[in-house]
């Protein structure tokens, strides 16, 4: 079958082993379902894989993507929950010591087919897209569970995005937006700061500039470059929430002002199962839709990974077949 995978690990070079091939048709386990992709979103995720970060070297080859939306064999148009968790595990699979991810242990989405747990698929509601379906996986589900599971925000409170183009970014300001908060928005350039405010930010900023009052809370994943102004942004006893570390996962941690000004730290990752049903009902009720910055074939794949890796996005980079 047509895949797009990972050759090998190349940590120098993550698109030299991008392959644009074909792979073998996959197997179906014993309550595993087959899944006919029709579209996959792109991830930061997907580069890491190539660089070898989160899996062994002989995993590889390794076929791409977290993320994605399709149909079963019976015509059930299915959106992809990404987060793969130990069957004898109960609760939150996020918490799950044995948990991983598609790509990790599991071939992914850029490919024909894709076999997933059969509670890995969930409905998909006829409002979306396959394309906007393909987003809601990891950084969609990322950005819900920081904002209504982590944060503790209430409707009419601040909240700061740092970076405004990203896929976890932008849904984090649309989501915001649609949920009552004020929404403040950071970016390095014009053109970023001009595509959160076209999706719902109030106030928009070039990074690091002083903000006209402190906030609630602060969503981050840039990490090094963006932490200190973080930190500097908060209230007394307001939150940062961390899923991402894009520019460095080592930032002053600035103990004093963390334990003087009673600041929080709280780290995210992905979502479960039952938030990405919310988090799709909630698309639907609101009628909010992801930004897609790129929509390509999946057979011009390598061009995505370049915009991804230069930083060039404007919302999501999906692939469809």
């Amino acid at each position: 079958m047509f895949a797009v995978y990972a050759s090998a690990p190349s940590p120098e070079d993550p698109l030299a082993t991008l392959t644009v091939g074909e792979r073998p048709e996959p197997e179906v386990p014993d309550g595993f379902v087959a899944v006919s992709v029709r579209a996959a979103s792109l991830n930061m995720h997907d580069l890491w894989t190539l660089r070898g970060v989160g899996i062994k070297a002989e995993q590889f080859p390794m076929t791409l993507g977290c993320d994605g939306a399709g149909v079963l064999a019976d015509g059930t148009e299915v959106v992809l929950h990404s987060v793969i968790g130990d069957p004898a595990w109960s609760g939150d699979e996020t918490l799950d010591p044995k948990r991983t991810l598609l790509t990790e242990k599991h071939q992914g989405t850029f490919a024909d087919t894709v076999v997933v747990p059969a509670r890995n698929v969930l409905p998909k509601p006829t409002s979306l897209t396959f394309a906007e379906a393909a987003c809601m996986g990891t950084a969609w589900l990322t950005a819900y569970r920081m904002l209504f599971v982590k944060s503790g925000l209430r409707p009419g409170q601040t909240m700061l995005v740092q970076g405004a183009s990203g896929g976890v970014s932008t849904a984090l300001v649309e989501l915001g937006r649609a949920a009552g908060m004020r929404v403040w928005v950071t970016g390095r350039t014009e053109e970023k700061r001009a595509l959160a405010a076209e999706l719902g930010a109030h106030q928009t900023f070039e990074s690091g500039a002083r903000l006209p009052e402190r906030v609630d809370a602060v969503f981050e994943t840039v990490g090094k470059a963006t932490w200190q102004h973080s930190m500097r942004a908060l209230k007394p006893g307001g939150a940062i929430v961390v899923s991402g570390s894009t520019s460095g996962p080592d930032p002053s941690a600035d103990l004093q002002r963390l334990f003087f000004l009673q600041l929080q730290v709280i780290g995210s990752t992905m979502g479960t199962r039952e938030e990405l049903g919310d988090l799709l009902r909630f698309c639907d009720l609101a009628g909010i839709r992801p930004r897609i910055g790129a929509e390509l074939p999946m057979t011009d794949a390598r061009a995505g990974f370049e915009r991804m890796l230069a930083g060039d996005t404007a919302g999501k980079i999906v692939f469809t077949r």
